[in-house]
């Protein structure tokens, strides 16, 4: 475990930082686009359908990523240690020093998960610089867990990660298969506090085939989360979709190939969902 930092102290280079740009009541019914750095052995990856043997790598200093997508005007960049969620521990000890350097390089907000899986972990995340946190395997495995996070670290810190392939939801970095679907484990977790869900359409990840937003939407409807839809963005044309459903319950969109390949232009579709925001904002 690299040495832990106290968490954002002020920088006179950079200023104060914000406090988070979280999903709470300044945010709420926004839409905010989370440009994606998955890590494995230090570098940024995609995995084809999480699949560990179809990689590509898009470069080797994760810190220099998170400038680039913050330097476009990200406000929340999504960070995955993908050797955590497969069980690496000696690799998933590297990453969470690129957790450590993405924290250090850039000012706005983290979500981070992959091998979450005991309080301890979430509290370490934190430490080192997360906003929030996901858990995914526990969340089918020992869903009282993500209540006990809640409880402890607070709502706006915890995400669960809801990961499905052909309407079941797989653990374990996607190599485990469940029988249940989302909406039975989100609505057991929305009892249990918890407020905000990643769901990741796997046969679509890293695929730039469109995301699957009527799946994202009735989730958020069966449980009353609040979804964050992953998997499959394409083109701004994605980002069009999910925003038609940001009064449905859909809070975010997580982009990863479609930026590394080019197919989406991140200022593109942020200026999508700014001008959204705006007209939100003025209705309010």
């Amino acid at each position: 475990m690299p040495a832990r930092r106290t968490r954002r102290g002020s920088d006179s280079r950079r200023g104060q930082r914000q406090p988070g740009a979280r999903l709470d009541a300044r945010t709420q019914g926004l839409m905010i686009v989370f440009p994606a750095i998955d890590l494995r052995r230090g570098r940024c990856v995609r995995l084809r359908q999480g699949d560990p043997e179809a990689e590509t790598v898009f470069g080797d200093d994760p810190a220099a990523m998170a400038r680039r997508w913050a330097a476009m005007g990200a406000t929340w960049l999504h960070v995955v240690n993908l050797d955590g969620a497969l069980g690496d521990a000696a690799q998933a000890a590297v990453n969470l020093q690129a957790l450590q350097a993405i924290r250090a390089a850039v000012e706005i907000s983290l979500q981070f998960g992959g091998g979450i899986r005991r309080l301890d972990d979430v509290r370490a995340a934190l430490e080192l610089g997360a906003d929030r946190v996901i858990l995914g395997t526990v969340a089918v495995r020992k869903p009282a867990l993500l209540g006990q996070a809640v409880a402890q670290f607070g709502a706006h810190s915890i995400v669960a990660g809801l990961d499905t392939r052909a309407g079941r939801v797989a653990t374990h970095g996607w190599q485990e298969q469940s029988d249940l679907t989302a909406a039975e484990i989100g609505s057991r977790l929305r009892a249990l506090g918890v407020e905000w869900v990643v769901h990741t359409d796997i046969g679509r990840d890293a695929m730039l085939t469109g995301v699957n937003a009527a799946e994202s939407a009735q989730l958020a409807a069966d449980t009353g989360l609040k979804v964050i839809a992953s998997g499959g963005v394409a083109g701004l044309q994605d980002i069009r979709a999910m925003l038609a459903l940001a009064d449905q319950g859909i809070v975010g969109v997580i982009t990863g190939q479609a930026l590394y390949t080019g197919a989406l232009d991140l200022g593109e579709a942020l200026a999508l969902t700014q001008a959204r925001d705006r007209r939100a904002t003025s209705k309010a």
